[in-house]
């Protein structure tokens, strides 16, 4: 058991160091040398846990979005009426970005590189069936604008994602009242005007 829970703790120690030398220096800058280095493992040892550099990557992303959807969806119930699913579903991804910050800028960069695979990117948009089907049965109803699931995406959830870079650099500090603001942002840009 000992030595199952130490395999673990090592794969674990890999993902961290990952995730903070892709956030610090970027994908290209983060030689497997470096990851071992700060995972206080040696470098062969990666290979027992990934493949190579883009499979680490590649389950590194599914893993944290797996984390980032179960914290988004923990509180949401499918039969939640439509606006005040989104909202619960919104408030938990703000939440999520603001608290877990290195995880998603992770995801954040993640989304804007070629260095995750499509298999990878179509198993990270699995971990977000929730929310499609939610926007889906918004749309059967009126209440969502009929547009495709990415546009959706783009103009109610990735702002978030500026909003918590912005916060990390120290640019803004967001408040209750700028969250409650960018909520109502989201929400106006996606549902049906009436």
């Amino acid at each position: 058991m000992a030595a199952l829970q130490k395999s673990i703790d090592k794969r674990n120690a890999l993902i961290q160091a990952t995730i903070e030398l892709v956030n610090n220096d970027g994908f290209h800058a983060t030689p497997m040398s470096k990851i071992a280095k700060m995972a206080s493992v040696s470098p062969a040892t990666i290979y027992l846990y990934f493949d190579n550099k883009q499979d680490l990557v590649n389950k590194t992303y599914i893993e944290v979005k797996a984390c980032y959807t179960a914290y988004a969806f923990e509180t949401y119930d499918e039969t939640m009426p439509v606006e005040y699913g989104f909202k619960v579903i919104w408030k938990r991804i703000a939440e999520f970005k603001i608290k877990e910050s290195a995880n998603a800028l992770f995801l954040a960069q993640c989304d804007n590189t070629p260095m995750i695979d499509e298999a990878s990117r179509q198993e990270g948009i699995k971990h977000l069936q929730p929310l499609l089907d939610l926007w889906a049965r918004g749309k059967k109803e009126g209440i969502i604008k009929p547009l495709s699931d990415y546009l959706l995406y783009a103009y109610a959830i990735n702002p978030l994602s500026f909003l918590m870079m912005a916060q990390n650099r120290g640019s803004i500090q967001l408040t209750q009242l700028e969250l409650d603001q960018a909520y109502e942002a989201a929400w106006s840009s996606i549902k049906v005007c009436k």
